[in-house]
């Protein structure tokens, strides 16, 4: 009988579907090739690969990552939205038509929602644009029992207690909000917290 060697019997020990995480305890959610573990929640056609990044374009659609739901997690991935564009990052969502029921951590540096990349949307509001568009950069998000951080290039930009607690499981998703938008998103990783 052969050995196994140690990749194969990680490979055995992970659960269906999901990537092996990194000694950090990362997790690549996108093989830069295509939509694997990713559905969307209408408007399919309007996610693609483009370049080695999921590209968001059309009329208003979510694309949810269906392989774990967070309850205590990090998200983060590099992001590039067009001039006028407006997406976002969704942590904790309800996979339903619309718009999901869950948080959002807005990305938008120039549409005329006032309410800029890096805010909590409709709890804690970032107004100045942080970061260019059509350039790339990284958002991060931390949500841990009622506690969220989101950072931008580094920066922590919302540090919130949320009291309501509105939102306690659910999955992680991308916003393409219109047909004016273009959004690019790459290296997207989760990290379980225990």
């Amino acid at each position: 009988m052969k050995k196994l060697t140690t990749i194969a019997l990680l490979a055995i020990c992970l659960p269906v579907g999901l990537a092996a995480a990194d000694k950090d305890g990362w997790v690549s959610m996108f093989n830069g090739k295509n939509l694997d573990g990713w559905k969307a929640n209408e408007r399919p056609e309007n996610w693609t690969v483009s370049d080695g990044a999921i590209k968001g374009t059309g009329e208003r659609s979510h694309l949810f990552w269906m392989k774990e739901e967070c309850v205590d997690c990090e998200f983060k991935a590099e992001v590039k939205l067009n001039k006028g564009g407006n997406s976002g990052m969704y942590f904790r969502a309800e996979f339903v038509p619309g718009w999901p029921n869950g948080y959002e951590a807005q990305v938008n540096n120039s549409h005329k929602d006032p309410i800029r990349t890096g805010s909590l949307y409709n709890i804690v509001k970032v107004l100045d644009q942080l970061v260019a568009d059509d350039t790339w950069w990284t958002q991060h998000i931390i949500v841990k029992g009622s506690h969220i951080t989101i950072s931008v290039n580094g920066k922590v930009v919302v540090n919130h207690e949320e009291e309501k607690k509105l939102h306690t499981k659910g999955y992680l998703a991308l916003q393409q909000h219109d047909p004016g938008s273009v959004v690019h998103y790459r290296n997207l990783q989760y990290k379980k917290l225990k």
